[in-house]
């Protein structure tokens, strides 16, 4: 049986985990692909998961953002939360988001590195709706 293609177990008990909030989440593996977004999530970007699938870093950015004051998204390496989770730690910040309806969503964003016994697999990503940005 070839083992590549399995996802760490930390990966599956956190997808499990996210399945049963109410917060909006998102779950990414150590590749940066967007592995799962939970249903408070799909509620807000306008698409469920189970029409998307997993997702590249960079169609989520194209899709979602984050994006920049002037709605520009913001280029993946660039993003601060994307450094501290790589270097295993956890992250906070603000920006804003994009559903796919076109509504931008003033968020606070809390990312959380999952570290299993054999090191770094994704990040845990938690989105709270601050308030809806100025037009």
């Amino acid at each position: 049986m070839d083992t590549s293609s399995q996802r760490p177990l930390e990966l599956i008990l956190a997808r499990n985990l996210l399945s049963s909030l109410s917060t909006p989440a998102f779950l990414a593996n150590r590749n940066n692909d967007i592995v799962f977004y939970n249903d408070a999530a799909g509620e807000m970007l306008g698409r469920r998961f189970e029409e998307s699938g997993t997702m590249s870093a960079e169609a989520w950015l194209n899709d979602f953002g984050p994006l920049d004051e002037r709605g520009e998204p913001i280029p993946f390496e660039e993003q601060p939360i994307t450094a501290a989770l790589r270097a295993n730690r956890a992250a906070h910040e603000r920006h804003r988001i994009r559903s796919l309806g076109g509504t931008v969503h003033e968020v606070e964003v809390s990312g959380m590195p999952i570290i299993g016994a054999t090191g770094f697999h994704g990040a845990m990503v938690f989105f709270w709706v601050a308030e809806e940005p100025p037009p």
